[in-house]
């Protein structure tokens, strides 16, 4: 396969450029040498995470600390592509009630988020989820009445668990998120991966639309789902979560255009 054709690349984190064990991180064999090679032919590159815990910056800096060089502005999270989703449909300015633990909220209250507390909450417009870990009944009380009185429901990430070192690690950004849902009998609309509001975010970083993109990730239902809701080049890593897959055994639209045992089988590609 030649990726000379694509104007960009996205790659997810845990599971392709680094794999987590415990509180040790670990730079994937490769990893180094594909963002090298991705740089020297002048095409840009953009890290995507689904971790709303934190600003994009500590990510950014957890990953120069093992070594990859990634800049601050290439590393995107949900917290940045949330502020995507609001301009696109006109709310750039709208109440948040907002979920997120006090650095992703600090972060966002800067970054010109219009965030609402206590009774103001009331006038919400919005209600964004992002990882929170400790929440309390009158504060989802208040989300779903706000939800009920036709504020929008976002959430970072819908997914139930992600993989941890000893097995799975529950996203309490999914429960809070769930619990709102359940009570205002609402969907929520994710911003993180896989959403138009993340393909939004990165064509906008890489200045390429998403069908001259290569995304590069190990999950199915978040990076691949991501590439395929874009018309996106996807490579499976099989480093990851989803771990060794018969691509013939999915659904086509399901289906990566490629997989590989570990990030480093793409240097040849590049």
């Amino acid at each position: 396969m030649r990726l000379d054709e694509y104007r960009g690349f996205v790659l997810d984190a845990d599971g392709t450029l680094v794999h987590r064990d415990g509180d040790e991180t670990h730079v994937q064999p490769g990893a180094q040498e594909v963002l090298a090679k991705i740089r020297a032919s002048g095409r840009p590159l953009a890290v995507f995470t689904n971790g709303s815990h934190a600003p994009p910056e500590t990510f950014a800096a957890g990953l120069r600390e093992v070594g990859l060089e990634i800049a601050n502005e290439e590393l995107l999270t949900p917290l940045r592509s949330v502020q995507a989703h609001l301009r696109s449909e006109g709310r750039g300015e709208s109440p948040v009630l907002l979920f997120a633990d006090d650095s992703a909220r600090d972060w966002l209250v800067e970054a010109g988020l219009n965030v609402v507390e206590g009774e103001e909450a009331e006038r919400a417009e919005v209600v964004f989820v992002a990882h929170v870990d400790r929440v309390e009944f009158v504060e989802l009380e208040r989300a779903a009445r706000a939800v009920l009185a036709g504020a929008a429901l976002l959430t970072a990430s819908y997914a139930p668990a992600y993989a941890g070192a000893n097995g799975p690690i529950f996203s309490r950004g999914a429960m809070t998120t769930a619990a709102i849902s359940k009570a205002s009998r609402t969907q929520p609309v994710i911003v993180g991966k896989p959403s138009r509001a993340a393909l939004q975010t990165i064509s906008e970083r890489l200045g390429a639309p998403a069908d001259q993109l290569a995304v590069i990730g190990d999950d199915l239902g978040m990076d691949i789902a991501l590439g395929k809701l874009g018309g996106a080049c996807t490579i499976l890593v099989q480093s990851g979560i989803s771990g060794a897959v018969d691509l013939q055994a999915l659904p086509e639209q399901e289906r990566p255009d490629a997989a590989v045992d570990g990030v480093a089988e793409i240097l040849d590609w590049l």
